[in-house]
């Protein structure tokens, strides 16, 4: 799921969800000059939604089929258009029953990031589990799933999945952000340290990675560490949501110092672990 939101009921970085895939796996099975026009559709939903959206009406009133209703989807998450984009995407999925479980399992997972963006939180779970169904191992499905159990505080269900997906890839920097998120909504520090810090090695600049280690370190006692690592992010990613919520961890940190309570860590939304 990239757009792959707050998830993990606060704790779920803030890099957004919902970035939607790129269409490799539906544009495999159609011919060539129809894989291009869904690539080009795609492409623009991404960047111009609002101009997608219309290219895929136009092109659906033309015999675009599966391919037209998908791309007129994914605009509609561009535009925000959360609980719409989820209602079509899962008719789009129950349309496509004899289409590859693979392809099936894509569309179902960009429907659970919809409903999850929608604040639909029992859909978004409906959607995922659906999409495991038919992809049982995918680890980008354990993990969109997790978030979706994070959100509901459903702590214990969602680092079940993200075990089975870390199995299954152990090198998914998302997926170990979001369990040491998991781990430090339940308490356990010392697991959600060896994660964030295994993040970190394959990814040092990951920004949620960052801002998480600095919520663990602040919560540890190690207000220099955390203010370290805050700081660092606030360089690299100026402007991002990530960026936005080490400066305010930072002001309150510094608020601490004068004498006044500085929480772990800023909560924002729509984002992943924090």
């Amino acid at each position: 799921m990239s757009a792959k939101a707050l998830g993990l009921a606060g704790i779920i970085p803030v890099a957004l969800l919902l970035l939607v895939p790129a269409p490799a796996a539906h544009a495999q099975h159609l011919p060539s000059v129809e894989a291009e026009h869904y690539a080009r559709c795609m492409a623009e939903a991404r960047r111009d939604p609002a101009a997608a959206w219309d290219s895929a009406l136009a092109w659906r009133g033309t015999g675009g089929g599966h391919p037209a209703e998908h791309c007129a989807a994914v605009a509609l998450i561009g535009l925000h258009r959360y609980s719409e984009a989820g209602k079509r995407l899962d008719k789009l999925a129950a349309e496509m029953a004899k289409a590859p479980a693979a392809l099936r399992a894509e569309v179902l997972d960009q429907a659970g990031q919809a409903w999850l963006l929608a604040g639909d939180m029992a859909r978004a779970e409906s959607a995922l589990t659906a999409a495991l169904a038919a992809a049982p191992e995918d680890p980008g499905l354990l993990t969109d799933r997790a978030e979706i159990y994070g959100a509901e505080k459903r702590y214990r269900e969602a680092i079940a999945d993200l075990d089975h997906a870390l199995k299954r890839d152990p090198e998914r920097i998302d997926a170990l952000v979001f369990r040491a998120s998991a781990y430090r909504a339940t308490g356990q520090l010392e697991p959600a340290l060896r994660d964030v810090e295994a993040a970190l090695r394959r990814a040092p600049d990951d920004p949620d990675a960052l801002l998480e280690r600095g919520n663990l370190r602040r919560l540890s006692g190690d207000e220099a560490g955390a203010r370290q690592d805050w700081q660092r992010l606030a360089a690299l990613a100026p402007g991002t949501p990530a960026g936005a919520a080490a400066k305010d961890n930072l002001a309150h940190l510094e608020a601490g110092a004068s004498g006044k309570a500085a929480p772990a860590g800023k909560k924002k939304a729509p984002a992943k672990p924090e």
